[in-house]
């Protein structure tokens, strides 16, 4: 297992996302697919709305989506846009899970996934209490878990990252963690009509690099509801007990599974 955030830059950076301001435009959708080199047809095809009437999750091809929720209840605009994409943990699991040290914690914010170092275990799939991680299944030759990467090469260079850059309506905000968490504190109290008193990833997990402030419930949009502790320092701690015990690698499966089951304050594994 790698390291899973003991040596954090203070100015780490995030980005905060105001889903009372995200219209469901997909640009982002759009922006993270031509970064990353990924298969997109032309800007004028993301206006299709039919992709919101199931919810989407991240894939090999498409490493953030956006999902729509109706009646959600609470204030703000219904129905409530949300943007989903790898949430940068503070102290990840899936770095902890990691037997290869495949995925990383940079200090400066992002986890990395290294796809020279994977052996294809996707104990890191199991351990993320985001169900984010996605797998290449149907590449033949070295498949490889995909995740969003917040940009790093483009933010290395004074870049923002493609998703924020192209965001129409400035939902989304690139900056050190420490001033988003203020920021968002401050849009709450500022509007307490337009916003709920939460604001995610704060804390959730142990905290994490994605922030979102909402007018609604988190839980009513679909988001989990996580413990304020990292499940990294458990899950690590078992896979070092087993390994010491030679037992067999399904096993460290089944067991980070448990662990995420009870990171888990709402029950639902």
């Amino acid at each position: 297992a790698g390291d899973h955030g003991g040596s954090l830059d203070e100015n780490r950076m995030g980005v905060l996302v105001d889903l009372t301001a995200c219209v469901g435009c997909r640009r982002c959708e759009w922006a993270c697919c031509e970064a990353n080199g990924l298969p997109h047809g032309p800007l004028h095809e993301y206006d299709d709305q039919s992709v919101f009437e199931d919810r989407r999750y991240p894939s090999p091809d498409s490493l953030t989506v956006v999902n729509r929720e109706k009646h959600a209840g609470g204030a703000g605009r219904d129905p409530v846009h949300l943007k989903v994409q790898c949430m940068h943990c503070e102290k990840p699991a899936c770095v902890s899970a990691c037997l290869v040290g495949a995925m990383q914690k940079d200090p400066s914010g992002p986890v990395h996934y290294d796809a020279s170092r994977c052996i294809g275990c996707r104990y890191c799939m199991v351990a993320c209490p985001f169900e984010i991680l996605t797998y290449e299944y149907d590449r033949k030759v070295t498949p490889r878990v995909r995740k969003c990467e917040l940009c790093s090469e483009r933010t290395a260079q004074g870049g923002l990252p493609a998703c924020v850059e192209m965001c129409p309506v400035e939902a989304l905000t690139y900056g050190r963690r420490t001033d988003l968490i203020a920021l968002a504190h401050d849009r709450i109290a500022d509007h307490p009509e337009r916003y709920v008193d939460h604001v995610y990833g704060e804390t959730e997990a142990g905290g994490t690099s994605w922030l979102y402030i909402a007018g609604k419930p988190f839980e009513q949009l679909g988001f989990p509801t996580l413990a304020h502790t990292s499940p990294a320092a458990m899950s690590e701690a078992i896979q070092h007990g087993i390994f010491r015990g030679f037992a067999a690698p399904m096993v460290v499966g089944g067991l980070l599974a448990a662990v995420y089951g009870l990171t888990r304050e709402d029950g639902k594994a």
